[in-house]
């Protein structure tokens, strides 16, 4: 369930960023966001990963796993949204 609401909060970090990024800018803009919102990603899923080990008392190499799927489907979603995004316009 946790893993779950990571990734569902990944996909709203996208979402959002991708809304200010079109407001701001337009359409280059939320392609753009798209793109920022990778490495803002990986940080925030390093740290997901960071707190099952230090707090919830998890191997690395029991979170390694989990954290490789929260990263890549938001990452995937937005690789494909930017993708889209760039077809379009």
């Amino acid at each position: 369930m946790h893993t779950l609401m990571i990734v569902t909060g990944g996909l709203v970090l996208l979402a959002v960023l991708v809304a200010a990024g079109r407001l701001a800018v337009g359409w280059r803009g939320a392609a753009q966001a798209a793109l920022w919102f990778l490495p803002l990603w990986l940080i925030g899923a390093l740290a997901n990963m960071w707190v099952g080990v230090s707090r919830a008392g998890y191997t690395v190499a029991q979170e390694a796993p989990i954290a490789i799927v929260v990263f890549l489907v938001p990452a995937l979603v937005a690789v494909v949204v930017r993708r889209g995004i760039r077809a379009r316009f």
